[in-house]
C-alpha cells in the first residue's frame, strides 16, 4: 500500500510505530546536519526528519526535494523535543528511513500557505493549487459538513431527496435563463433551471409529500459577492401544511445546523417581522437585528419650517448613532460621501449632534430653533453624546439609503459581531410589485405564490395591497432563503396569470403542463429554498460565496482556469443550426 496513515492522524500514542506517509512537500528547512520537511495532505501536516549522521545519502537526496513534490516516506514515529502546539501532530515527528518521489512539481505560481502572496485572479487561474491551502480546505470541509447535516435532519424528518431535470423549458421566473440549443430539434432550446419550482410542485401532486434536493441552479444575473451564475439551493417542499408548519420545520433545520456546526444553541421561536415593518424600521427586507439603531420617521416634525429639502421631500427619516456626537467634520463628510454613492442614491446628509454638555448642533440649525431641535432629540430617543443622522427624499429610496447608512454605522461602531447570530423571518411580503417602465405588476416572488386569504378581495380592486403568503429567513442581514405557500387550484392559478398580464394562450404555452397537473388532485403545499452557498459563507464568517465553492467564476462571470465562456467552432454552430450575429 502507498500509506498506512494520513498526515493528520499520528500523535504521541503512535511513538515507535513504523509508518508510511504520502503527500506534498509543504516546507523544507536545512539546519546543519539535519533536514526537516513538512509533509502535507488534506488531513494535516507531519514533520519528517533526515539526519546526516545516521543516513547522509538519504539526507542529501531529501535536500533536493522541491515544494509541492509528491512523495512517499517510510519511517518511525518519535516524540518531538521541540513540540508545535499549533498542529494536531505537533508532539511527534517521523525519523525517515526511505522515501520515493511519486511526482515532481514546477515552482508554484504562488506560495501554498495560509497567508499566500497570490492575488485572487492568480489563485482562480490555478484554483487546484489554491484548494491545497489550509483556509480553503477548511471552507470545503465546512461545506461538506453542512451538506451532510442538512441531509441528516431532513431525512430524520421524513423528507426524501429527488433529483429534477437540468434541461428544462424556458419560463419567466425573474432572472434571465441560460439557454442550451438543441441539435436534434433545430431552432429550439432548453433552459438551465433557475430553480426546480414547477418540478417540486409536480412532486407534491405525485404524492411525495416531503421532498428536498441539494440542487444546482442557474441565473444569468449581474454579479455581487453573494451571487454566482451557478449556485446550490437546499430546495424543499411539503404537502398538507400551512405557513406555520413550514416555518417550524425549517427553524428546526436552522437550529440543527447552528448546534451541530457552530455548537450554538438558539432558544425559542425566531421573530417574525412583517415586510412593511421591516422596511419602515430597518430600511430593508433583510435586516441585521444584532443591533438597534432603528429608522424613525421625522416627516411630521420637521416639515413646514422653510427648509426646502425637507419641505419638498416625501419622507424624512433618521437614525441615532450612540456615542458619536464627537464625530469630526471629516468623519461627517465621509458619511455624506457614502450616502451619495450611486448605489445608495441619497442627495445629502443632515446631522444633529447632541453634545455631552447638553447643547445641540445641527447642519440646519439656522432653519430650526433650539426648542425644535430638542423635539428632534426626543423623538429620536437620543441622549447626550449621541449623533442623529437624517436623510430626505422619495420614501422607498430614502428608507433604502437610511438602511444602508445604518449598516455602515453598525460596521464603524463594531456592532456587527461575527460570533452573534440573530435569525428572523420576514413575512407578509407584497404579492405584486409595480414596474414603472412597463406600467404593470410583476410577481414579487414567482407566479405560483398564493395570496393571504384575507387580502384576496383586493386582487381585482387594488392589487398593490395584496400580501403574499410568503416568507424569507434572514440571519445577520443575509437573506438565507425564502419560500411561500403555493397556489394549488387551477382557477386561482389562472387568476394569478391574468393579474400578471399573461393571456390564456401565453399561460398555457408557458405553464400548461403544471395547469394540466392541477386537474388531477393537487394537495395544499408550500416550501422554501435556501441559498446553500450563502449559508456556508455566513457560518464561515465571509461575505463572499466564492471562497466556499470549489471552482467559482470571477466577478465578470468567467472561469479563468478553463477560459470559459469561450467561442465554439463553426462546425459546432452548423450542427446546432446557429449563426452568430455581430
Amino acid at each position: 500500500m502507498y500509506r498506512t496513515h494520513t498526515c493528520g492522524e499520528l500523535d504521541i500514542n503512535s511513538v515507535n510505530e513504523e509508518v508510511k506517509l504520502c503527500g506534498w512537500i509543504h516546507k523544507s528547512r536545512d539546519l546543519g546536519g539535519m533536514t526537516f520537511i513538512d509533509l502535507r495532505d488534506r488531513y494535516g501536516i507531519t514533520q519528517l526528519v533526515f539526519n546526516m549522521e545516521t543516513n547522509a545519502d538519504l539526507c542529501r537526496e531529501a535536500r533536493k526535494l522541491g515544494r509541492e513534490y509528491v512523495v512517499a516516506v517510510t519511517g518511525v514515529v518519535k516524540e518531538r523535543s521541540n513540540k508545535n502546539p499549533n498542529i494536531p501532530t505537533g508532539e511527534i515527528e517521523i525519523i525517515s528511513k526511505e522515501f520515493h518521489i511519486l511526482n515532481k512539481s514546477d515552482i508554484p505560481p504562488f506560495t501554498i500557505e495560509t497567508d499566500t502572496d497570490g492575488g485572487e485572479e492568480l489563485r482562480m487561474k490555478y484554483r487546484y493549487l489554491d484548494l491545497r491551502r489550509e483556509p480553503v480546505r477548511q471552507n470545503m470541509l465546512l461545506r461538506h459538513r453542512m451538506a451532510q447535516e442538512v441531509r441528516k435532519y431532513l431525512d430524520l424528518n421524513g423528507f426524501i431527496e429527488i433529483e429534477t431535470p437540468a434541461l428544462i423549458k424556458s419560463t419567466p421566473e425573474g432572472a434571465r435563463d441560460f439557454v442550451v440549443p438543441s441539435r436534434i430539434h433545430p431552432g429550439n432550446f432548453y433552459a438551465l433551471p433557475q430553480s426546480p419550482q414547477t418540478f417540486k410542485q409536480l412532486i407534491m401532486i405525485a404524492g411525495y409529500d416531503r421532498y428536498f434536493q441539494l440542487v444546482k441552479c442557474f441565473r444569468d444575473e449581474d454579479f455581487r459577492a453573494d451571487r454566482q451564475p451557478e449556485f446550490t439551493q437546499i430546495d424543499c417542499e411539503m404537502s398538507f401544511v400551512d405557513r406555520d408548519d413550514i416555518l417550524k420545520t425549517f427553524e428546526g433545520l436552522a437550529k440543527h445546523l447552528f448546534a451541530e456546526i457552530l455548537k450554538i444553541r438558539i432558544e425559542g421561536d425566531f421573530p417574525k417581522i412583517p415586510y412593511r415593518d421591516a422596511m419602515n424600521i430597518y430600511g430593508t427586507d433583510k435586516p441585521d437585528i444584532r443591533f438597534e439603531m432603528k429608522c424613525t420617521d421625522l416627516s411630521s416634525l420637521v416639515k413646514g419650517k422653510g427648509f426646502r429639502v425637507f419641505d419638498e421631500a416625501e419622507y424624512i427619516g433618521g437614525i441615532c448613532a450612540k456615542g458619536c456626537a464627537g464625530y469630526s467634520r471629516k468623519q461627517i463628510d465621509e458619511l455624506t460621501q457614502f450616502v451619495k454613492k450611486p448605489q445608495i442614491g441619497a442627495e445629502g446628509l443632515i446631522y444633529l449632534k447632541c453634545n455631552e454638555d447638553g447643547t445641540l448642533k445641527s447642519s440646519v440649525d439656522k432653519f430650526y430653533s433650539e426648542h425644535e431641535l430638542t423635539d428632534w432629540k426626543e423623538m429620536m430617543n437620543a441622549g447626550n453624546g449621541d449623533l442623529v443622522l437624517i436623510l430626505a427624499g422619495e420614501r422607498n429610496a430614502t428608507l433604502k439609503a437610511l438602511g444602508e447608512l445604518r449598516l455602515e454605522m453598525g460596521e464603524r461602531l463594531g456592532l456587527k459581531n461575527d460570533d452573534i447570530f440573530r435569525p428572523l423571518w420576514i413575512v407578509d411580503f407584497p404579492l405584486f410589485e409595480w414596474d414603472d417602465d412597463t406600467k404593470r405588476f410583476f410577481a414579487m416572488h414567482h407566479p405560483f405564490t398564493s395570496a393571504l386569504e384575507e387580502d384576496r378581495p383586493f386582487l381585482n380592486t387594488d392589487p398593490g395591497k395584496v400580501r403574499a403568503n410568503a416568507y424569507d429567513l434572514v440571519i445577520n442581514g443575509v437573506e438565507i432563503g425564502g419560500g411561500s405557500v403555493r397556489i394549488h387550484d387551477k382557477v386561482r392559478q389562472q387568476e394569478m396569470f391574468h393579474h400578471l398580464g399573461f393571456s390564456q394562450n401565453e399561460a398555457e404555452k408557458q405553464f400548461g403542463f403544471l395547469m394540466n397537473a392541477f386537474r388531477y388532485g393537487a394537495p395544499p403545499h408550500g416550501g422554501i429554498a435556501f441559498g446553500f452557498d450563502r449559508w456556508v459563507a455566513l457560518f464561515g464568517r465571509s461575505e463572499t460565496i466564492r471562497d466556499f465553492i470549489a471552482f467559482p467564476k470571477n466577478n465578470a462571470g468567467k472561469d479563468i482556469m478553463t477560459d470559459s465562456p469561450s467561442p465554439i467552432t463553426e462546425e459546432q454552430l452548423k450542427e446546432l443550426s446557429l449563426r452568430l450575429r455581430k
